[in-house]
């Protein structure tokens, strides 16, 4: 019999559900959103919030479906190779390469460059990314509980302090909508569906889906039906939260752009905006909390991506390893976090498509028998045309492919070609087996008769 899980617990997960994923720089993309989309806010936040909140979600939910322990061995069902690559290329995304470092960056934008000169050079960020990560590492090597209590205390603070920002800004709206930039024009819905890439968070829930499982089996929840059902309560708990800060914070920027003009990332929004409604001291309070909420992010990363790398690379301590990334965070985040972001596009567009077909492929496992050939055949044609927009993304563009996808993809032009290609190749794959079943009965009835 399996233990009758109280409600308060499930609403515990679902907001620790929420923490996990509201990262500070989960703040900026809906900022910027907003002040790109401008009167095409709306269907443009609508885009965003499936992949921002909707696939996030579902990733959680498909790691409890799947019964797995870890990302490696969910990923190991298309090929053990894959398994190793994919996780790999996901702990650097939501490590070193991008998260890690854009904690730093985020860090800078809003709690030190307003209070700076208009052109200070690159010192000042030079010596803030040194400093951050210097920290960073130091409770990544000694884990204390202080870092913790940082975190369980600054998350309510922080979230008051952002709330009481967003209500004042849809309660009195800096100014009125403008018209959208030239991405937003048309089909804002697909591009805010883009941009919710950025969030990195349907990566993140592979991750953060171990931990939630985890802790509500240490519950006492024994059956994989219940562990589903407190995931499902626990996520929608989730899911109306991020959704609502979201289009709150979307708006706000969206309202922001007649008196603050069009600015180049959202932290840049946020300190802006903060500044506009509370003068100095608001933003003063706005860069305290953010720099401490990524310090706390940075550190998380830097642990959970070293233990990995660790457990990859047994021959190589985890102090070497937490000491690299953090060195190597520190270089990458002096590119600066418009430049980081601009960088990070090409390759989540390419990487983004393959973890929603993953999830998809969980959830419809039962249905083909866990086959092997339906997880490769359907992510390799999903790879072949995500791979192309990735390299679209970052401006080598090929024509005559180009040319050729979208006379025969459908949603080609909006980044979503991928997806019929993805549903024909699971469809492919399943033939193979069929035909791989056949052929192996024909063999053995053909043996039986000769014997």
């Amino acid at each position: 019999m399996s233990n009758k899980v109280p409600f308060s617990f499930i609403v515990v997960i679902g907001f620790m559900l929420f923490a996990l994923f509201f990262g500070a720089g989960n703040l900026i993309f809906p900022a910027m959103l907003g002040q790109s989309a401008g009167s095409n806010i709306w269907s443009a936040n609508a885009g965003f919030l499936v992949t921002g909140v909707g696939l996030p979600l579902l990733g959680v939910l498909a790691f409890g479906f799947s019964g797995k322990e870890d990302l490696q061995s969910l990923a190991s069902r298309v090929h053990p190779a894959f398994g190793i690559i994919f996780t790999t290329i996901l702990y650097l995304a939501i490590g070193p390469l991008f998260a890690m470092p854009r904690t730093g960056s985020v860090s800078f934008e809003i709690g030190v460059k307003p209070f700076l000169s208009e052109n200070p050079g690159h010192l000042p960020l030079i010596i803030f990314t040194v400093i951050f990560f210097t920290i960073t590492c130091f409770f990544s090597l000694n884990p204390a509980k202080i870092v913790d209590l940082v975190g369980k205390v600054l998350t309510p603070i922080k979230l008051t302090f952002i709330g009481i920002l967003v209500v004042v800004a849809v309660v009195n709206p800096i100014g009125k909508f403008e018209a959208p930039s030239e991405a937003y024009t048309t089909h804002s819905f697909f591009k805010g569906f883009q941009e919710g890439y950025l969030t990195m968070d349907t990566l993140a829930s592979f991750v953060f889906g171990i931990i939630i499982i985890n802790a509500i089996k240490e519950k006492g929840a024994k059956t994989n039906r219940q562990i589903i059902t407190i995931c499902a309560k626990a996520t929608a708990i989730a899911a109306v939260i991020l959704a609502l800060i979201y289009s709150a914070l979307s708006y706000m920027g969206a309202s922001s752009v007649s008196e603050l003009g069009r600015l180049d990332n959202g932290g840049t929004v946020l300190a802006e905006v903060s500044n506009y409604y509370f003068g100095s001291y608001g933003g003063i309070l706005l860069g305290l909390m953010i720099t401490v909420a990524c310090l706390t992010t940075s550190v998380g990363l830097v642990t959970s991506c070293s233990s990995f790398f660790h457990k990859l690379f047994p021959r190589v301590s985890y102090k070497l390893i937490a000491v690299i990334l953090s060195a190597f965070s520190a270089v990458v985040a002096n590119f600066g976090l418009t430049e980081l972001i601009a960088i990070s596009v090409p390759v989540l567009t390419a990487i983004y498509p393959l973890a929603i077909v993953l999830i998809a492929l969980t959830f419809l496992h039962p249905l083909f028998k866990g086959r092997s050939e339906v997880y490769q055949v359907s992510l390799l044609f999903t790879f072949i045309v995500s791979l192309f927009d990735g390299l679209n993304a970052a401006g080598f563009k090929i024509a005559a492919v180009n040319d050729l996808f979208t006379s025969i993809l459908p949603m080609y032009g909006v980044g979503l070609g991928w997806v019929v290609p993805a549903i024909v190749g699971g469809l492919i794959g399943l033939g193979i087996t069929f035909l791989r079943t056949n052929d192996n009965t024909n063999r053995n009835t053909s043996r039986k008769l000769i014997k």
